[in-house]
């Protein structure tokens, strides 16, 4: 399936997720209007809202809340990548320039940190605390995943362990709530509420470990950032864990000075590295891995389209090329 088979049965929830999205955007303060306007009218695929929706109406809910739940994912997704961006120094971000390179970083953060209070001002209106619960949690754990990425950064000593526990506290665990927050809306048996969190965990772990292949091999056209910002950023992602695992010596040395200096200096010859051990196909591995135990978690819930959907979007995490 391709992101346009994906959004279709869920089409009209996905226009009543943007004018929502809208809606909940306004602001006295004009600055907040102009900045988080910017940032999510700024493409993305909406993954994680499509997530919420779909698995929603997978699980037969009927009402009209799983639009406030995907608006709510998709607000606290978009602080993220605010703070993420000003951690980072990022310049570009599906194409554009991002909100710090043109307001600074200060704007950047408050925006973010307006979202993040927006998104559970909606919870409460929600007035379900089970899902108060779930995102409680879940933006605590993404916080703890940006210092784990941080305390990682220049570090080539990271393990592979530790690389997958950041992935799966920074990205992974908002696909999981967004998977999750499906079945509590249509109060399903806990034991669908736990397949559907799965799901989302491997489906986010999944997407992750593909942006990491992507880093090193899609163009900046495709990726929509600039090709081997991980590298500049100092980032040992998987890819460059498994080319100094398996690569010569003088390779290995060559990437650890990369990762601890930071910078594009030797990226050509890292690239070959990464290459010439496999590290983009190991990697992609992993990802097609993660994304047939997605699929093997939506047994419990019934046959439908909708669940067909699902396993497409699974299947699309590991097959894009941005």
């Amino acid at each position: 399936m391709n992101i346009e088979q994906i959004r279709a049965p869920i089409a009209d929830d996905l226009q009543a997720v943007n004018a929502l999205i809208r809606r909940q955007l306004r602001s006295d303060v004009a600055l907040i209007n102009q900045l988080a306007g910017y940032i999510i009218d700024g493409g993305g695929k909406r993954l994680r809202p499509v997530t919420v929706l779909l698995t929603a109406r997978a699980c037969g809910y009927a009402g009209v809340q799983h639009i406030d739940a995907a608006a709510i994912i998709e607000f606290i997704h978009t602080a993220t990548l605010l703070h993420d961006d000003v951690v980072d120094e990022s310049s570009l971000r599906r194409g554009r320039e991002t909100a710090n390179a043109i307001w600074g970083n200060q704007a950047s953060v408050l925006v973010g940190d307006f979202l993040y209070s927006r998104s559970f001002q909606m919870m409460v209106g929600i007035g379900n605390m089970r899902i108060m619960e779930i995102m409680a949690d879940t933006t605590n754990t993404i916080a703890e995943g940006e210092v784990m990425q941080l305390l990682n950064c220049h570090d080539p000593d990271t393990t592979e362990e530790r690389y997958m526990t950041v992935i799966h506290c920074k990205t992974a665990k908002l696909f999981e709530a967004a998977a999750q927050l499906g079945a509590v809306l249509a109060g399903r048996p806990r034991k669908e509420e736990l397949a559907l969190a799965r799901y989302g965990l491997h489906l986010g772990t999944a997407f992750q470990l593909i942006d990491d292949v992507l880093d090193y091999s899609a163009s900046s056209a495709e990726l929509g950032k600039n090709v081997g910002d991980d590298l500049a950023e100092g980032k040992p992602t998987l890819p460059l864990i498994h080319a100094m695992r398996h690569g010569a010596p003088e390779q290995a040395r060559i990437i650890r000075e990369a990762i601890e200096r930071g910078g594009l200096e030797h990226i050509d010859l890292v690239t070959r590295t990464i290459e010439s051990t496999g590290a983009l196909d190991y990697t992609a591995h992993l990802a097609a891995e993660e994304a047939e135990r997605a699929i093997a978690s939506l047994e419990p819930l019934p046959v439908s389209p909708v669940r067909d959907t699902l396993i497409g979007l699974a299947r699309f995490a590991v097959n894009r090329r941005y």
